[in-house]
């Protein structure tokens, strides 16, 4: 276990370190146990989600309902719950692999099983007492109640904290009276135990509350919402009118909910990004198919270089965002191993474990999400007028994939917690950020060499761009700061930028050490289109990072501070050797073809 510390990256620090490749967690590092529930999960979802397709589209709520029960009748309601509470108590990476596998056949069932296992149990499980644990959490994991999460209110949405729903004591001290309206309620319809935040007096934060739903007892539902897509997720506002609920219901303790409710969105983010993950297999998969058999022209559009085009984007971001997902989901497991072997319980060493990582997750969220929504537009666009038709299923993939983008905090929101978190770990000395800014800024005063580096082996020129790449965000940092001092954190505009230059570097650099490491040990001729792959996305990250770094540098400086900037980002995102990406894009499409799936 002291190897494993010794090696593991902190969260946030891989944007001032260089991460082995292997030292990274890949889907080719499975178990043959995790394969096999893969390979369950997989059908599970062939048979009662997929099979059933067209069903969900028709706002189907029974249905969903029966699909999660069944899926807690075989365990994977519970996958990551301890089995003393009643699940099957397995790692982190096996619970984000049946997140993975059972959420892309639909994005319906995909919401209401994320719901449950997430947000609907996690704040119970990791935040409630011995007695609450043991009375609610077994019945959440086996599926026998289903779970909520009531946290969203008409003025409480990105600010969470800004809810009005109140929580009084009653004369007798036994209980508090609940009361308010919350809205865009995920699995309301069919909901036993609510999770509710509530304000108790003038309290600063609010307080988090188990909740069992009884209509009797001053809960009433509202309609099903009219939505865009998610069709036969069950979506309500439920209205609590002096709900009485026992004081030994409340969850951790007075004034901890926001805590709770922000922890167990850290969890939904990185959960997120598994989900969207078989989305995009699936819609990728279909697509080529469609093309290897459309023909126009006397040809199969496959053969087309404008369709090959957008079958490689959609199938390179795939692979970059199941090596980066898989990465930052073992780094999560890793830690709680740590915390456990140094005595920490179960709740401690999971709510640490996540939490350390919460740059990796919000990171993940983005670029998932992002991802996800290209995938399903390209895949649209290579059916054409088809793929507008509800008759095909890159309709309504298009229209579920657009909520990812506003889950667990809208992607916007996110990118500020990036930035955000990374000051924050700097400046309580777990991120060696300022140490760093200075060695860039030194750098750039000095004389560049004008010798050419010897790449002679796989990855070296693509890794010492990602290195430079770090120096433009530490360099972009560094300006920022100089600007605007600790009045950084207002400008919005500035952070956003900068986020997406962090996200652009661990999503490239994921994709990077999962091939290398795959290449190193199964033999890189195996890897031709995950080598071809993994080098498109770097040089597409270098090109964003370049944009996004010239509107800062522009904003940020004037004058020679500017000519400085610019002439250190032409510096740090320079290729020796640039990669032919038509060539590229024509090797991965030519295997795509032939495989006639998503094959990696």
């Amino acid at each position: 276990m002291e190897i494993l510390e010794k090696n593991l990256t902190r969260g946030g620090e891989f944007i001032i370190k260089e991460t082995d490749c292997n030292d990274v967690f890949t889907p080719e590092d499975f178990t043959e146990e995790q394969k096999m529930m893969k390979d369950a999960v997989h059908d599970f979802a062939e048979k009662e989600i997929w099979g059933r397709k067209s069903e969900f589209e028709k706002h189907n709520y029974d249905l969903t309902f029966e699909v999660i029960k069944k899926a807690g009748d075989l365990g994977f309601l519970g996958v990551g719950v301890p089995e003393e509470y009643g699940g099957l108590g397995m790692p982190f990476t096996s619970s984000m692999l049946v997140c993975d596998y059972i959420s892309g056949s639909s994005g319906s069932t995909s919401t209401a099983y994320g719901a449950h296992t997430g947000i609907g149990t996690f704040p119970i499980l990791l935040y409630g007492n011995e007695e609450q644990k043991k009375k609610y959490v077994p019945k959440l994991a086996t599926g026998e109640h289903i779970g909520a999460y009531c946290l969203t209110e008409p003025t409480a949405g990105s600010d969470a904290n800004n809810g009005k729903t109140k929580a009084v004591l009653t004369a007798d001290k036994k209980h508090y009276l609940i009361t308010g309206q919350k809205m865009w309620i995920s699995n309301a319809g069919y909901a036993d135990i609510f999770t509710v935040f509530a304000r108790i007096e003038n309290d600063k934060n609010i307080t988090a509350f188990i909740v069992p739903n009884n209509p009797e007892n001053g809960i009433k539902l509202g309609n099903e919402e009219s939505k865009l897509g998610i069709h036969s997720s069950s979506t309500r506002q439920v209205f609590f009118n002096e709900t009485k609920v026992p004081v030994e219901n409340m969850i951790s303790e007075r004034g901890n909910g926001f805590k709770i409710a922000m922890n167990a969105l850290n969890i939904g983010r990185i959960k997120l990004a598994a989900a969207a993950l078989d989305g995009e297999r699936r819609v990728t998969k279909a697509a080529i198919q469609y093309a290897n058999q459309r023909e126009q022209f006397n040809s199969k559009i496959i053969e087309f270089g404008a369709v090959k085009e957008m079958l490689v984007k959609m199938a390179t971001e795939t692979y970059v965002d199941e090596s980066a997902t898989y990465r930052a989901a073992k780094n999560i497991e890793d830690r709680i191993s740590i915390l456990k072997s140094n005595g920490k319980t179960h709740q401690e060493s999971e709510l640490k474990g996540v939490e350390e990582y919460v740059v990796e997750c919000s990171v993940l969220k983005v670029a998932v999400s992002d991802h996800l929504q290209n995938c399903t537009d390209l895949g649209i666009q290579v059916f054409g007028g088809m793929g507008y038709s509800t008759e095909t299923p890159m309709e309504s993939a298009w229209r579920d994939a657009r909520i990812a983008r506003i889950y667990e905090g809208t992607n916007e929101i996110n990118k500020l917690v990036i930035i955000g978190m990374i000051i924050k770990k700097a400046l309580k000395g777990h991120l060696n950020l300022i140490e760093k800014a200075e060695e860039v800024a030194s750098e750039l005063t000095e004389i560049p060499s004008f010798e050419i580096p010897e790449f002679d082996e796989l990855f070296a020129e693509e890794k010492y761009v990602i290195k430079n790449l770090k120096k433009v965000f530490l360099m972009l940092a560094g300006a920022g700061m100089k600007k605007f001092g600790m009045d950084l954190e207002k400008e919005q505009e500035v952070l956003l930028r900068i986020s997406e230059i962090i996200i652009e570097i661990y999503m490239s650099e994921s994709a990077i050490l999962r091939t290398e490491k795959n290449s190193k040990r199964f033999g890189s001729e195996k890897y031709i289109s995950q080598i071809a792959m993994s080098k498109l996305y770097l040089y597409e990250s270098c090109e964003l990072t370049i944009k996004k770094a010239k509107e800062l540098i522009v904003s940020l400086s004037e004058g020679s501070e500017q000519k400085f900037l610019l002439a250190g980002l032409k510096r740090f995102t320079k290729y020796f050797n640039y990669p032919n990406t038509i060539e590229l894009k024509r090797q991965v499409a030519a295997v795509l073809e032939k495989e006639n799936k998503y094959p990696f």
